[in-house]
């Protein structure tokens, strides 16, 4: 599955050369350790020649030390600038001279299902994957994350978080972020197969210059309630709840189905996220109709910023 340079009409090394290794390790005592760990390791691609770096945000989040592997091993620190709740990416500065190209920015809209692409980690040809896009599609994830058109390839490469999407011109068209799974059959037997789950660089354009600067998009975040939410039929089932975040602070229960957010029909996750989102920005009172043990009853969570239950980036 590794990609061979005589079927690209780009440098396939040189822009393999761009993804680098990301390494980070986060306090015990912060908000994500328990559900992401102190210690994570990805990857993420140089976009511009002064050292800056895309990667997904989970990688970094809380980050209090962060070390980049390059093309050829060297390692060097590394600066959290911001990441972004709503799209997932994250931005990393290099605190050295790194002489290594950037990648430069595709156009993801214009990426077509059937496309050869691939998906690439640090490491060269030997940790890329040659694949095509299967997929593009709607994506929600239980922790109140919602893509309105994620990216899905296939085959699926191994170690996923901050992959770069390269596009068939030698461009980044996205940052990868899950493998997920896609049904399918084999004569009468139903099966699945992994795919990898990539957030579009389209994405990145309109918060760029916000993530380098300030660390986060420059307007109002969203209500978040601090709930792991599934999907059971149509219908949404609280799965668990973030510790010391909003909704454990409410009489909402593990176990709940939700009905209805502020009167409004809740069926799958796209729509139970939208209606809280509709009810404007972090701090708005969530009014939610649940059905426990066959109890109808109504729940209020005070919604949150999710920011402000993390560490912020810790300066060099």
């Amino acid at each position: 599955m590794q990609p061979k340079p005589e079927d690209y009409d780009y440098d396939l090394d040189r822009a393999l050369s761009s993804i680098v290794g990301v390494r980070t390790t986060i306090p015990a005592d912060a908000f994500t350790a328990d559900t992401l760990g102190t210690e994570r390791a990805g990857h993420g691609v140089i976009i511009r020649n002064d050292g800056l770096v895309l990667t997904i945000g989970y990688l970094v989040t809380e980050a209090e030390t962060v070390w980049l592997t390059l093309a050829g091993g060297r390692v060097v620190p590394g600066h959290v600038l911001g990441y972004d709740q709503e799209t997932g990416f994250g931005l990393v500065q290099a605190l050295a001279r790194i002489d290594v190209p950037a990648l430069k920015l595709g156009v993801s809209s214009k990426a077509k299902v059937g496309d050869h692409v691939i998906v690439a980690g640090a490491g060269g040809r030997q940790n890329a994957v040659a694949a095509r896009i299967v997929a593009k599609q709607e994506f929600a994830g239980y922790w109140e994350y919602l893509l309105d058109e994620a990216i899905f390839t296939a085959p699926s490469h191994p170690h996923w978080g901050g992959t770069g999407l390269i596009g068939p011109a030698g461009e980044l068209l996205g940052i990868g972020s899950l493998q997920v799974q896609q049904g399918g059959s084999e004569g009468n037997k139903q099966s699945a197969i992994d795919i990898n789950m990539v957030v579009p660089i389209d994405l990145l354009k309109p918060v760029l210059d916000d993530l380098a600067t300030i660390g986060r998009p420059n307007k109002s975040p969203r209500p978040w309630l601090g709930v792991f939410a599934a999907e059971v039929g149509d219908r949404i089932v609280i799965a668990g709840m973030s510790r010391r975040g909003p909704a454990s602070k409410s009489s909402l229960r593990v176990g709940d189905i939700v009905m209805s957010v502020a009167g409004q029909d809740v069926r799958g996750l796209p729509t139970f996220f939208r209606n809280v989102w509709a009810l404007g920005s972090a701090g708005a009172p969530v009014p939610l109709t649940i059905n426990r043990n066959g109890r109808t009853m109504d729940v209020t969570v005070q919604s949150g910023d999710r920011r402000k239950f993390l560490r912020g980036p810790v300066l060099h």
